[in-house]
């Protein structure tokens, strides 16, 4: 190859070299329907599934048992659960594989360990024990879900008091529905006010009204709160209700419902602590009692 077919070559291929480095760079017209449907809670499961497909073993397990086995589960999925605690849907079922898989191996462990003694027990043993332990093992995610949402939504309660109230104020000094709703929302930095503002957000750019977002999302995470809330404000942007009073009895209402489960839990704690207490009166009563009987038997 001569001397100008090599320059030839290198000016090509430092041309191609620059197109793509342009193509790259240069800004992109983005779609916007593509845009508002990553705004949505929906997209949020398939865009954190798809920056996970090469992330941890569980991300990757998860994934792929999403694709080949769609809805496989043992039991039903707690999506609300999920949705309250944003984890997506394949990394549960990844947890569940992987806990499965757990329980699977422990038993084949536990025989050949035995088989290393010199102990031979029947091969359907390991097996029905490790199909047993792996099915049972794959219900922890279910449970650690249920009760983290179950707590995620007390919590939510709790800071949508704070939000009701300043909602109301907005309202009384004069701002409209909307707009008391998105300043209320800036006024937090908890999950929580940041959750909503993420709503109201998406609710601007779509075009909707921000009552209909939180409709929504009291739906996904079963929230009955934050749907009567949308109901009240819902009231107030098409009718013109005032809805200050409302607003006021609504937020003090909740905060009465989760004082009364708070000293529900509190009894409930207080009973369960009188038996340690009885059994540890009643051995603290023997311990004085045995020498006195013993002296007795004694003579």
């Amino acid at each position: 190859m001569s001397t100008m077919q090599l320059a030839i070559l290198a000016g090509g291929l430092v041309g191609l070299g620059v197109a793509i480095i342009v193509w790259r760079l240069a800004p992109a017209q983005p779609q916007l329907a593509q845009a508002l449907a990553r705004l949505s809670p929906e997209r949020t499961n398939q865009t954190v599934s798809a920056a996970t497909s090469n992330g941890s073993l569980t991300d990757r397990l998860g994934l792929r048992i999403q694709r080949t086995m769609p809805g496989a589960s043992l039991g039903r999925t707690p999506t609300a659960e999920l949705r309250m605690l944003r984890i997506p849907v394949h990394r549960y079922y990844g947890e569940k594989a992987l806990f499965f898989l757990v329980g699977l191996v422990f038993p084949a462990l536990a025989y050949a360990l035995l088989t290393v003694l010199g102990l031979t027990p029947p091969i359907v043993l390991p097996v029905a024990a490790g199909l047993a332990f792996g099915a049972v093992l794959s219900f922890i995610p279910d449970y650690n879900a249920r009760s983290e949402a179950k707590l995620a939504r007390v919590e939510f309660s709790y800071a949508l008091c704070s939000y009701i109230d300043l909602v109301a104020l907005e309202r009384q000094n004069g701002s409209g529905s909307t707009q008391a709703m998105e300043i209320a929302a800036t006024m937090g930095d908890s999950w929580v006010f940041q959750r909503i503002r993420e709503e109201l957000a998406r609710a601007r750019w779509a075009g909707t009204t921000p009552w209909e977002s939180l409709t929504e999302l009291a739906q996904e995470i079963s929230l009955p709160e934050l749907a009567e809330l949308a109901d009240v404000m819902r009231l107030s942007g098409e009718e013109g209700a005032t809805v200050y009073n409302t607003l006021r009895a609504r937020a003090a209402s909740i905060r009465n419902a989760l004082l009364a489960d708070e000293l529900t839990q509190a009894n409930a704690d207080g009973e369960r602590m009188t038996l340690p207490v009885t059994a540890l009166a009643l051995v603290f009563l023997v311990l004085l009692a045995f020498p006195a009987v013993l002296r007795i038997l004694n003579t």
